[in-house]
């Protein structure tokens, strides 16, 4: 393979210092930009690594200094809950075993505020960005490298100009930053979807005393929670409470159609009253999952067994309990000419509404379906559901990468 020649050292200097001053350009003192903090760095081709000092699951703290005697050092930025971060990470942990032995170590950060994620963007993840969660999606998904929090203080974020999850940075054996941007093309999971293999392509490049040819990619992926965005979160979140509900009356026959599922979307049933307890108790852990997936294809169903002449108890329960759908399954409802996705029942036999819904029911509220498209019932419970258990259920079923 080729190796560093005066040609080459030439080349490379004047490549360094061509990306050093488009990125100086593209960020100046105090100024936000590419969802940039005023006080977060620009990092450029031929920079220092930026020392840490961080917790990792593992219950050490490590800093740049664990590292050095890896010829190589890529510091990611990673997280449990970006669609575009899980499936980079299929090809990224089989890299990081790959090249361990040649030398490379890997370094998995996390950068983003718990606090600053709205609930719709879990919509890819039972686990949500805390520290303690971290650990069980590590352990789930069997990294390989150290994983290390920078969510509260976001010190290192800052540091390093983290733009998003994933982001990749690749250091020399001097800590000189080599390659910076994406781990690869592409935002599925599969990786035959793969035509450009850019982190791999600098590890190879750099093992073989080469200068990286493409030194800077885009990088694309769930932006950094910031600090700041905590303030956003909760606006967004009190808009979301003042929205009306639709309840409307339905019979046997009306919900014989909803456990049909002709939809392309799993259907959540859960039938129940303002005059059940356990009913009432459950609701938000349910209202919690269907703002958390209201973006995938799911939706939640409700049907209130009340009196009829009680509609209107219903509504300011389901109101106060703000189960509006997301803006996107809105728009999905008028396309199939549907107002609602709440129901009361004007039945008078319950035995109808059993059989209609599911013949295993045995009566007592509340009682929770699960029917995937097509009419098949995944999951079935009567009295308050777990909701860990039924989000796990739930999340195994759709999955947690980017829907393609």
């Amino acid at each position: 393979m080729k190796k560093l020649t005066y040609k080459n050292i030439v080349l490379g200097i004047i490549l360094s210092i061509t990306v050093h001053g488009v990125a100086q350009q593209s960020k100046k003192k105090g100024e936000v930009t590419g969802g940039l903090p005023p006080d977060a760095i620009t990092l450029n081709i031929g920079d220092n690594a930026p020392d840490f000092e961080l917790p990792g699951i593992d219950g050490k703290t490590y800093t740049l200094n664990d590292f050095k005697s890896a010829k190589l050092l890529m510091i990611v930025f990673l997280s449990n809950h970006c669609p575009y971060s899980h499936a980079a990470e299929t090809r990224l942990l089989p890299l990081a075993r790959e090249f361990k032995p040649k030398g490379l170590e890997v370094v998995a950060i996390n950068p983003n505020n718990p606090e600053s994620i709205l609930i719709s963007e879990l919509g890819y993840s039972k686990y949500n960005d805390s520290f303690e969660e971290m650990k069980l999606y590590a352990k789930e998904s069997e990294f390989p490298f150290p994983y290390l929090y920078d969510g509260d203080k976001q010190i290192t974020a800052k540091a390093y100009g983290c733009l998003a999850t994933p982001h990749v940075f690749i250091f020399d054996e001097q800590r000189k930053l080599r390659y910076w941007g994406r781990v690869d093309d592409s935002r599925f999971a599969d990786p035959s979807t793969v035509t450009s293999h850019d982190a791999r392509n600098a590890i190879e490049e750099l093992l073989a005393g080469k200068f990286v040819s493409t030194p800077k990619t885009t990088v694309m992926g769930c932006s950094t929670k910031w600090n700041y965005k905590q303030e956003k979160v909760e606006e967004i979140k009190s808009e979301k409470s003042d929205e009306p509900v639709i309840v409307e009356e339905i019979d046997a026959s009306g919900v014989q159609e909803l456990a049909k599922n002709n939809s392309n979307r799993l259907r959540l049933v859960n039938v129940w009253a303002t005059w059940c307890a356990p009913c009432v108790a459950e609701f938000p852990d349910l209202v919690t999952l269907s703002q958390r997936i209201g973006n995938r294809p799911f939706e939640m169903v409700t049907i209130s067994m009340d009196n009829p002449k009680m509609k209107e108890q219903a509504v300011k329960f389901l109101e106060k309990q703000q189960v509006a759908p997301s803006n996107p399954l809105k728009r999905r409802l008028v396309k199939e000419g549907r107002k609602t996705l709440n129901f009361i029942y004007t039945g008078a036999s319950t035995d109808a509404m059993i059989k209609a819904l599911d013949a295993e029911w045995t009566g007592p509220l509340p009682f929770t379906v699960v029917i995937a498209p097509g009419g098949k019932i995944i999951y079935r419970h009567n009295g308050p559901v777990d909701p860990v258990e039924l989000k796990n259920l739930i999340y195994d079923y759709i999955g947690g990468y980017y829907d393609k």
